[in-house]
């Protein structure tokens, strides 16, 4: 476990969480996806896509629309490296009661917004791109949570790696996060439909994920306080997520590992 750098150290706690999340993050992007006219929640390379066409096509209001989203996505992932490394060992359960929090702000607080400026879809945005900052695997890099191109390529390279001699150790989560991600899209979907007829407003569809990080928040909160300073909550090597190798760690080390 020397240069293990991953947050949770222990694959117990990190991959059953990373699969959860990923899940959760597909159900947000599908939802939004839906209701918010084609604009990906967590998926910056569509978005990246669409921001060029509209560019292209003179078309100002979709680019202040695909503009703002990446931004504000690229914000929550600065801001979640930063609450990352300042909350040590109460790192899952900090950003994950925060991510509840951003869920249920966008739907009971702001207002819908306009089509350049989608103020309901923003703090589920924000949440986001901040819960990429929540684990880390084993060479201290984030775990990429709400999108899968890096798990596709990574699990191809893996592949490529097992034949030439062997894989990197974070090779083996590849693919079941890209089935979580996916059946969280499929489960979204359905909400999307379920609710929006119903309601009359789909995006109440998003109870279901801001409910679901509420009780992955009060899980980590329960397993921080029950099992203080073991490798199931917390890593004596992991700094800040893809901080530089020579970074100091900023965990607290566990005792008696």
């Amino acid at each position: 476990m020397a240069d293990n750098k991953a947050f949770p150290a222990s694959a117990i706690t990190r991959v059953p969480f990373a699969l959860m999340l990923a899940g959760l993050a597909g159900a947000a992007d599908s939802i939004g996806f839906l209701e918010f006219s084609q604009l990906f929640m967590s998926f910056m390379s569509g978005n990246t896509t669409r921001f060029g066409v509209a560019v292209s096509s003179l078309d100002w209001e979709g680019t202040t629309r695909f503009a703002s989203v990446i931004a504000l996505f690229c914000f929550g992932a600065f801001l979640g490296t930063l609450i990352a490394a300042w909350s040590g060992r109460w790192r899952l359960s900090v950003l994950l009661i925060i991510q509840a929090i951003l869920f249920a702000l966008g739907l009971t607080v702001l207002p819908f917004g306009s089509t350049a400026f989608p103020l309901h879809a923003y703090p589920i945005v924000l949440a986001l791109g901040l819960q990429n900052a929540t684990l880390q695997d084993e060479a201290g890099r984030s775990i990429a949570l709400t999108y899968v191109t890096g798990s596709v390529v990574r699990f191809g390279t893996g592949v490529a790696n097992m034949v030439l001699h062997k894989p990197n150790p974070s090779f083996w989560i590849q693919a079941p996060l890209w089935g979580a991600l996916s059946a969280g899209a499929i489960v979204g979907g359905f909400l999307h439909q379920g609710f929006g007829p119903y309601q009359g407003y789909g995006e109440s569809a998003f109870l279901f994920p801001a409910a679901f990080a509420a009780v992955l928040a009060f899980v980590a909160l329960g397993l921080t306080l029950a099992l203080p300073d073991t490798p199931y909550v917390a890593s004596e090597h992991a700094a800040a997520p893809d901080a530089h190798p020579e970074a100091p760690a900023r965990g607290r080390a566990p005792v008696g590992v």
